[in-house]
């Protein structure tokens, strides 16, 4: 029996960097939880980006953003690992060298950038982050969960760089097309994932996954029931252990409908 089900957002649920659900995944997840099935959304997203996708079962739900670095609910934060800062400052700094990449700071209740570019109109447009601006994200005081990076160009490249040089201190998960999240080493979907089945005695034969790039993997090993989208990562469709339909397609939902 399915007790838990856990879903990327992003090129899974939606296309990137917009911010309307269909609105039958509101009634169907409101018939899921009447059934005592538990919901949680995943994403790279900031909580606040989930819970305003989400607003009308904002209650209902669980939220595990910043890729897995921030777990809790509308309510409350139940688990938030943080950056070391010593090594935050050094990839921040790092990053300047890096032509066109814009990086943003995601702390538990903001972000922080030191330019309104591309990235700035992405997040604030597209995700509904609470953004701030800042001269210099190396004065940020407020504990780091995610670093973001925005990186046009060879964002898989820049990945395999960071991992020789930082991969000791934290993770990387590249996310979308240009995207590359740094988070705490001991966070990712899956930990919060497990963290989640655990507070709620659910275990992984119980547990339904959704995912479409690689930063899902880790929460599809999570679940049994694994499924990668159509659309998704080849990386990604081997690890999982069915497949639904494109995003695009509402290949979730037509699952979801199925468990009601």
């Amino acid at each position: 029996m399915i007790k838990l089900i856990v879903t990327d957002i992003d090129g899974t649920l939606l296309p990137e960097g917009t911010h309307s659900l269909d609105p039958e995944y509101f009634e169907v997840i409101t018939r899921l939880r009447e059934k005592g099935i538990q919901f949680a959304a995943a994403s790279g997203r900031h909580w606040k980006s989930i819970d305003l996708l989400f607003g009308p079962v904002r209650d209902k739900i669980f939220y595990i953003a910043d890729n897995g670095a921030y777990l809790g609910t509308s309510k409350r934060e139940l688990f938030v690992h943080t950056l070391p800062m010593d090594t935050a400052m050094d990839i921040i700094r790092d990053a300047r060298n890096l032509e066109g990449v814009e990086v943003a700071a995601s702390c538990a209740n903001e972000a922080y950038m030191e330019v309104k570019g591309r990235t700035w109109k992405w997040l604030q447009e597209g995700y509904q982050y609470n953004m701030k601006l800042i001269d210099d994200l190396t004065q940020v005081k407020s504990g780091i969960i995610k670093l973001a990076l925005d990186c046009p160009f060879h964002v898989d490249q820049i990945a395999e760089e960071y991992r020789k040089k930082y991969g000791d201190k934290v993770r990387m998960a590249v996310s979308g097309d240009t995207w590359l999240d740094i988070i705490p080493m001991e966070a990712n979907k899956g930990v919060s994932v497990r963290e989640l089945q655990e507070s709620l005695d659910i275990r992984p034969e119980e547990t339904m996954a959704f995912g479409d790039q690689l930063n899902d993997l880790e929460m599809l090993e999570r679940a049994y029931y694994s499924f990668a989208v159509g659309n998704a990562r080849e990386e990604v469709k081997k690890a999982a252990r069915f497949q639904a339909d494109r995003n695009d397609r509402n290949g979730v939902l037509k699952v979801l409908k199925a468990l009601i």
